[in-house]
């Protein structure tokens, strides 16, 4: 007997049946990694996630014969509706065993809660906020997840969700940068430099955290001004910046984050980070009492892979030579810190010229992540 159970996030026992399903799921899987306990339970808490504090979501348990077998979360962003004029819900967080049957269920108790709402539409994977990571992995299932950046699943997953009227809204490519492939062609530097002297462009580097966090609040203001035009985007709350930096700034390492300056303003960034991955695999979502100091002590010492996961200029700067500045960072991140391997994290195909200037500099799209929507 199939049953789909509401969770109440108030009650820790059902949080926890919620937050440990994929941990079962992928149990000793290579290619995924668990995030941090804590860190998803807070994810859904609504006395710490800022998305509650203008929106609202629900979350569901499949459970046949007694175990559970999947478990979705149903959203309504009213930020984003309102910005983008849409009538949309999202769905968010979902697992599955290959049943299909499951799987139908958790996307009918979806539809029903967002018609309740008066929304059209439903679109997802796509999180609480845009640093969530978006999409089914639909294409490089052989690769390992960049930690809790972006998601994985099985190729089954596909199945399930376009077996419910699904169908492609828009795709988050990442790329793979080679250390010796991925190389700027000579006549930049010297371009880059006149730039820097002339133009009055710069780059803001940081020797430690305690300055990084100093300049948080000016980099979420940033964020916003650079991606209003992007699909996905949605101006984040003070609160919503807050709560993604302070996760950020665990795993930062400050000598990875760049800042394109101009004159005396902020024009772009670059966001870098150690790819802690296998350290996260053997914690397997446990901090204690040894994966705080592999993880945040000793994996960054040991990778040999970065992560660019945020990567922009303002829509202004793009055509004088900022693009080739953020290039010309990202190339020196990998080559002075002794970086073998580089991925660009989740580029939206809507991004179209940063995709193209990319492939063109030797990166290779290596995994897709689709974004689905269904009209309801």
């Amino acid at each position: 007997m199939l049953s789909i159970e509401k969770i109440d996030t108030t009650h820790k026992d059902q949080v926890k049946r919620f937050t440990r399903l994929p941990y079962r799921l992928y149990a000793n899987h290579p290619q995924w990694v668990p995030p941090i306990y804590m860190d998803v339970e807070a994810q859904i808490d609504p006395k710490k996630q800022p998305f509650f504090e203008h929106s609202e979501a629900e979350f569901f348990i499949a459970v046949r014969d007694g175990r559970d077998v999947g478990r979705i979360a149903a959203l309504n962003n009213r930020h984003y509706n309102e910005f983008k004029e849409k009538r949309q819900a999202q769905f968010y967080l979902f697992e599955c065993e290959d049943d299909q049957e499951a799987a139908d269920k958790l996307f009918e108790r979806v539809f029903e809660w967002a018609k309740a709402r008066g929304l059209d539409h439903v679109v997802g994977p796509k999180g609480f906020s845009v640093f969530d990571g978006y999409g089914i992995q639909i294409e490089g299932f052989e690769h390992r997840q960049i930690m809790s950046m972006m998601n994985y699943n099985y190729p089954y997953y596909v199945r399930l969700v376009e077996n419910n009227g699904f169908t492609k809204e828009v795709d988050f490519v990442s790329c793979y940068l080679g250390k010796d492939e991925f190389h700027l062609p000579e006549r930049v530097y010297p371009i880059v430099e006149r730039l820097k002297k002339k133009g009055g462009f710069g780059v803001k580097n940081f020797g430690s955290k305690k300055e990084l966090v100093k300049w948080a609040d000016r980099i979420g203001k940033l964020y916003n001004d650079t991606f209003i035009h992007n699909w996905e985007f949605w101006p984040l709350t003070d609160r919503e910046i807050k709560f993604s930096l302070d996760t950020i700034m665990t795993v930062a390492d400050p000598r990875l984050i760049k800042l394109i300056t101009y004159k005396e303003n902020i024009v772009g960034f670059l966001l870098g980070f150690p790819d802690l991955s296998a350290a996260m695999q053997r914690a397997k979502g446990r901090l204690l009492p040894f994966g705080l100091v592999d993880i945040l002590i000793l994996e960054p010492k040991r990778t040999k892979w970065v992560s660019f996961n945020g990567a922009g200029v303002l829509p202004e700067f793009q055509g004088l030579g900022g693009n080739a500045l953020l290039y010309v960072e990202m190339e020196k991140t990998i080559h002075d810190y002794h970086f073998e391997h580089a991925d660009l994290t989740q580029v939206a195909e809507t991004t179209e010229q940063m995709r193209a200037d990319l492939i063109n500099l030797g990166g290779k799209p290596y995994k897709n992540h689709r974004v689905y929507i269904r009209i309801i």
